[in-house]
């Protein structure tokens, strides 16, 4: 069962030279779910069940990269080659990640990436497990582009439903 949508203020999101680059709102979701803390992170970062619950929000997406602190991650499409390459900002295994999206990116022909109109450039995301009774909330935050907003706010909670599904799953 989805617990809740927030939607914050809009944010500015600015360059390191000051340049006004999008308009952000913040986002909230969380989803209870009656599995183990370590299943819940298998399910959000193992490459093959990322690709279920993530093709939701953005059909085909994958992750490329080691989801390490401080490391650069991309979060990518196959079916529209679009992604975003993010930065491990902190990570705490089993707990907590959160990820600020450093370039917006299109797979050239070639298989090599081009830089896009920036979208997510400078947004925030972060996901947390936090240990309740006999279940887990999973929440998520994310600075979301205000054009997509309410995009986000029917995909979003339709993949967290996802990852409780699949973190539900014994076999996992």
């Amino acid at each position: 069962m989805l617990r809740r949508f927030q939607a914050g203020a809009p944010i500015s999101t600015k360059s390191s030279v000051g340049v006004k680059l999008r308009i952000m709102q913040t986002i909230q979701h969380s989803v209870e779910i009656y599995a183990s803390k370590e299943n819940v992170w298998k399910v959000l970062w193992s490459d093959q069940i990322l690709r279920d619950w993530a093709s939701i929000i953005d059909e085909g997406t994958y992750m490329d990269g080691d989801l390490q602190e401080g490391n650069e991650v991309k979060f990518i499409s196959s079916v529209s080659g679009y992604g975003v390459v993010s930065k491990v900002e902190k990570m705490i295994p089993n707990k907590y990640v959160s990820f600020i999206q450093v370039a917006d990116i299109k797979v050239g022909k070639d298989g090599s990436f081009e830089k896009r109109d920036k979208q997510w450039t400078g947004g925030k995301e972060s996901y947390e497990i936090e240990e309740k009774d006999e279940k887990v909330i999973l929440s998520l935050k994310q600075e979301t582009p205000d054009e997509l907003v309410e995009y986000f706010k029917i995909k979003i909670p339709k993949a967290l439903e996802r990852v409780k599904t699949l973190a539900e799953m014994k076999r996992i």
